[in-house]
């Protein structure tokens, strides 16, 4: 990065103005612009191979979002992304290969939350909520895919058996239990990609990453005003944003946690986002999608577990590791989650009954 003019690159967008370092990402370096309040950032093209098909995706869904904010009488400019295109209209700037650049309006007056308590979760459920209906009309098929079988968890337990033929890292041995409890639970890991093949299951546009820090909350009221990092969108179900929300936000501890006995999950928790994602989405959701939403964050959480042992099995090539068997460690805070999951799986479909016939 010390070879590029981050002020060049602010020039290809016709904006001039200081930068500082900004936000926590894992992913993208994030830059903010002092002067005239936007977000330069430099999108990881080790992650997404084809940065400028995920800007197009990215430029479509938020300049929808835009027409239907103002239809409901809502402030795009604060409601949804703003993407400054280049002064030759593109979304992002490409310096090479290694270098590819976008800049957002930055929003005011907002806040991040890491982690949430029930209102939060129940705020964070009616903006993810709100994100999937007001998207709802739009044609998800034509959306480009930006991480090939992102939430196909058929192919993530493919990819564990392969990693156990190849053992490339001489692991397999010690972790059989954990293999084995995958080869167990791969006999509902298709049941959303079989809905979807077969259209049981609608195709929708998905944020595939619903983290609570994904959700821009207002400061004053609280309230959930913008979904963000809108890199992983495109098509795929409403059961993946639901379920991958829930299996973060509802458990009791860190997904790394080694006390497996303070990994649960929480089903006020549950009921919380539910209730809010119902307040925005209930209408708009099919009787196969609601009877499948408690299985989702069960699904969800043993899909994340999977990729976390194969990795793990593969000598941690893709997940950044802070100490040795740190991804075994996430596999099994995750298994403990999906058992957990299961043995309540009962009381989350009463939970969304009683939703349903309020």
């Amino acid at each position: 990065m010390s070879k590029i003019d981050l002020n060049q690159v602010l020039s290809k967008f016709n904006v001039d103005s200081k930068i500082e370092e900004y936000g926590n990402g894992h992913i993208n370096d994030t830059y903010r612009t002092t002067l005239n309040d936007c977000i330069l950032q430099r999108i990881n093209t080790n992650v997404f191979k084809d940065p400028e098909k995920m800007m197009d995706n990215i430029s479509e869904v938020t300049e929808f979002l835009r027409e239907k904010i103002k239809a409901e009488g809502g402030d795009p400019d604060r409601e949804t992304l703003t993407v400054i295109k280049t002064c030759d209209g593109k979304s992002c700037y490409r310096v090479d290969d290694d270098n590819v650049f976008r800049v957002y309006k930055f929003i005011d007056g907002t806040k991040t939350v890491e982690e949430g308590t029930k209102e939060d979760l129940y705020r964070a459920g009616q903006g993810f909520g709100r994100f999937q209906r007001l998207l709802g009309d739009f044609p998800a098929e034509t959306l480009s895919e930006t991480i090939a079988d992102f939430h196909n968890t058929p192919k993530r337990v493919r990819d564990l058996e392969e990693a156990v033929r190849a053992d490339i890292a001489g692991r397999a041995a010690s972790v059989r239990e954990e293999i084995e409890f995958v080869r167990k639970c791969a006999s509902f890991a298709s049941v959303v990609t079989d809905g979807l093949g077969d259209g049981s299951i609608p195709l929708r546009v998905t944020h595939n990453d619903t983290k609570i820090n994904n959700i821009l909350f207002d400061e004053e009221t609280g309230k959930a005003i913008c979904v963000i990092d809108l890199d992983t969108v495109m098509p795929g179900s409403a059961l993946y944003d639901f379920g991958d929300a829930l299996r973060i936000g509802a458990s009791t501890a860190a997904e790394d946690e080694t006390d497996l006995d303070a990994v649960s999950f929480d089903t006020e928790i549950f009921e919380s986002f539910a209730k809010g994602y119902f307040s925005e989405m209930g209408s708009q959701l099919t009787e196969r999608e609601i009877e499948l939403l408690p299985f989702s964050a069960k699904l969800l959480t043993f899909e994340c577990g999977a990729r976390f042992l194969t990795d793990y099995l593969n000598g941690d090539t893709y997940f950044k590791i802070h100490r040795e068997h740190h991804n075994l460690e996430r596999a099994r805070n995750q298994f403990k989650l999906v058992k957990d999951i299961a043995e309540k799986e009962e009381i989350l479909k009463e939970i969304i009954a009683k939703l349903i016939n309020k």
